[in-house]
């Protein structure tokens, strides 16, 4: 009984060195740098890299813009303001009666002359 105990106790020792050598040539076989996963892992590795440096330039260009439209903004609600004002006034003006004369444009030589 003892004698069947250690063949099998050998025969299973045996099988698990087998088994740990398959294994230990297809680890092998996928950390390959230029052939198996490993490469593809290091190649999208590297890709990711990029594409972060990338984000981070598109990131600083668009806070740049932002930045620049909003002082853009802030400039032409600034001049919408005052064109407001400006056209609040002019509706304070009186009236002016037409004149009775029609202003006419004479070309001459390239110029514009106004003429009565």
């Amino acid at each position: 009984m003892e004698i069947l105990a250690d063949i099998l106790l050998a025969a299973g020792a045996l099988g698990a060195g087998l088994y740990c050598h398959v294994l230990s040539g297809r680890l092998k076989r996928f950390n390959a740098l230029e052939s198996g996963m490993g490469g593809a892992i290091a190649v999208l590795s590297q890709q990711v890299d990029e594409m972060t440096r990338a984000l981070d330039q598109a990131r600083s260009a668009a806070a740049g813009s932002a930045d620049g439209l909003t002082v853009l903004v802030d400039r032409a609600e600034a001049a919408a303001a005052r064109l407001d004002l400006l056209l609040a006034s002019l509706h304070d003006l009186p009236e002016a009666e037409e004149p009775s004369r029609r202003v006419r444009f004479v070309r001459r030589r390239r110029e514009m002359e106004a003429a009565e």
